[in-house]
């Protein structure tokens, strides 16, 4: 997030009153478009990230922001065909549909999900002791696209005093009965890297909260769509 005068302590009031219904559209996506993020000069240095295990998520060579402070990587096997997965991940326009906190989603583009598509969705936040109840727009931008393997794609969330910037990867490999989905995504900005803690901890759990939503909707279709 990106802010003027916020303090440790105001960042830290602002997240703990997001519920976890709302991770997902807060911190599930946002992310850093080129040249679009801050310097890193001024970040204090952080020789190990605990949330960032292994081997960095890419797609078609590249990876997260290797500077941020806030990261988190993590992965689940689905039991759903390929396909069903791409499609659900794909058709942002129907996110909805299966992700409740988002609240609209608008492809910029037209045909289909291609190296620069762009969308632009929506998500609530409410109010809390650093910022008024506001609407986070969310304008993500596919950077890397591989059908039916990875994607990435980077985009800043805006909000009333609020802004995150990162970058989101996703990795899709078939395994036995199912598919292994893998993503990372890091955040950068003034108000995240005020309290690292507790940042990296709502993006771990809004990523985690999207894996689980991705993975009930294409498992359900799957029952009824059988391989």
């Amino acid at each position: 997030m990106r802010g003027t005068g916020f303090r440790s302590t105001g960042f830290r009031a602002a997240l703990s009153a997001v519920p976890l219904t709302l991770t997902l559209g807060l911190l599930g996506t946002a992310a850093v478009p080129a040249g679009a993020a801050g310097s890193h000069a001024s970040r204090p240095s952080h020789p190990s990230h605990p949330s960032h295990p292994g081997t960095s998520v890419t797609c078609q060579g590249k990876g997260v922001d290797p500077d941020a402070l806030v990261r988190h990587r993590t992965e689940t096997v689905i039991h759903a065909p390929l396909r069903t997965i791409w499609k659900l991940q794909t058709d942002v326009e129907r996110w909805p549909s299966w992700q409740a906190p988002v609240t609209a989603v608008e492809r910029l583009d037209h045909g289909p999900f291609r190296k620069g598509s762009a969308f632009r969705w929506t998500t609530p936040v409410p109010p809390n002791p650093s910022t008024p109840a506001t609407s986070l727009e969310i304008t993500s931008t596919v950077r890397q696209i591989k059908r039916a393997a990875c994607l990435r794609w980077t985009g800043p969330a805006i909000g009333e005093g609020l802004r995150i910037d990162g970058v989101h990867v996703w990795n899709f490999t078939e395994v036995k009965g199912g598919v292994r989905v893998s993503t990372e995504e890091t955040h950068t900005g003034a108000q995240v890297e005020a309290d690292v803690p507790t940042a990296t901890k709502i993006l771990r759990e809004g990523l985690e909260a999207w894996l689980r939503s991705l993975k009930s909707a294409a498992e359900a279709r799957a029952q009824h769509r059988p391989y």
